[in-house]
């Protein structure tokens, strides 16, 4: 038994971080329906490098995150549509989650205090760029502008490039992940209160977490973090280019791993110069000397030389090659679906990033098209065929 199995969710959420969360609570056994405006679906189902799938609103950034989760089409806007997820909080979810902008959902009448007076032990998550309220409450963003604003973008890069972004989403799939985890504790304190939860997240929050020894530091001494590039703390947990071109990171970082360095690459006097003080103050000398050393081989051999001698070092890998790693395929990182509508050959998708020992998480049921299970939710609910027939005349559900 997984640890979520019997959790029902109605996942009102778009784009990556809120749908994100939600899936990682799927793979571990929630019920989760999502809810998309048969008139807007979630614009990540648009958005992908696979054109024919975009268009049929089927694309990657939407295939990523969909799985397992059942999906129902409802215009929020219409009082049909309002009074279908209203009966469904009531009768059927333990957990609702949206990420439209503050006050969006209050002003339908779908607010905290309205559905919590359905269900008084709903645990209920909003997420937003910079939170419910204060002097940012009312503005949107995405990861990109997120970035830009907590800092990360401007310590990102070197002094020569400037600013970068981190190529990676990494404040949605990260916002989604802290999303699960808060609506995990909420559930958790719920079975011990009986009471439910609003759970307000910010982007920006975690945008700054994400920066905790950063933010320490800064208050304790004022630094600030500077555009290193790819040149570290120390000089042996920096990134060097090898004799065929390619890039080795190394990462020596502590006084141990310091000297088996130093005496791997035959410097056994410099292995002893491991002070705090020496490896920085003779940073530049040390730099010198390692990229000098590591022309001597490729960046394959420098690898396995260095890890054999409990050194770690990696060579830089593109996604492509990264994914060809045999230890993905160990950890069972990726599910592999025979067919998903629309898709037209077998999709890989990510599932979760950990494993247990047993009932842990897994993936059963491929992404859905838009309001592919519409009729089948609403009837658990008490719609007849009649009832949904003339919601969906009415434009309240598709």
């Amino acid at each position: 038994m997984r640890p979520f199995e019997g959790v029902k969710i109605l996942d009102c959420t778009h784009v990556l971080a809120g749908p994100f969360a939600t899936y990682q609570l799927a793979v571990l056994g929630a019920d989760v329906i999502k809810v998309e405006d048969p008139n807007e679906p979630d614009q990540s189902r648009e958005s992908g490098s696979d054109m024919r799938l975009n268009k049929a609103r089927m694309g990657t950034g939407f295939l990523t995150q969909g799985s397992n989760k059942r999906s129902i089409a409802l215009d929020l806007k219409t009082g049909g549509g309002r009074e279908a997820l209203k009966r469904l909080v009531r009768d059927w979810a333990d957990v609702l989650v949206e990420n439209y902008r503050p006050g969006a959902f209050k002003a339908l009448g779908l607010g905290y205090a309205e559905l919590s007076r359905i269900k008084p032990r709903l645990v209920y998550a909003s997420m937003t760029a910079y939170g419910q309220d204060g002097p940012r409450g009312v503005q949107t963003a995405y990861d990109m502008a997120i970035q830009a604003t907590s800092g990360i973008t401007a310590s990102t890069g070197t002094e020569t490039s400037g600013p970068i972004k981190v190529g990676a989403p990494v404040i949605d799939y990260a916002t989604g992940t802290t999303g699960a985890f808060a609506i995990s504790a909420a559930l958790y304190q719920c079975l011990r209160t009986g009471e439910g939860q609003y759970i307000d997240m910010a982007m920006l929050d975690v945008a700054l977490i994400l920066q905790a020894t950063h933010i320490t530091d800064h208050f304790h001494s004022g630094h600030n973090p500077r555009r290193a590039g790819n040149k570290m703390r120390f000089a042996e947990n920096s990134m060097f280019e090898t004799s065929d071109g390619r890039l080795v990171q190394l990462a020596a970082s502590n006084p141990r791993q310091h000297r088996r360095f130093y005496k791997a690459i035959d410097e056994p006097a410099e292995a002893e110069r491991a002070s705090l003080d020496e490896r920085y103050s003779r940073f530049d000398e040390k730099y010198a000397m390692v990229a000098t050393k590591m022309k001597e081989k490729t960046a394959d051999e420098w690898e396995n030389y260095l890890e054999a001698r409990h050194v770690p070092a990696a060579r830089v890998r593109e996604l492509h090659e990264a994914l060809q790693d045999p230890q993905l395929k160990h950890r069972e990182l990726l599910h592999r679906h025979a067919s998903a509508p629309d898709v037209g050959k077998p999709l890989t998708v990510p599932v979760a990033a950990f494993k247990f020992a047993h009932g842990g998480p897994s993936v059963e049921r491929p992404p859905a098209r838009v309001g592919e299970h519409t009729d089948e939710v609403l009837a658990a609910v008490g719609f007849g065929a009649a009832d949904i027939a003339a919601l969906r005349k009415s434009g309240a559900v598709a």
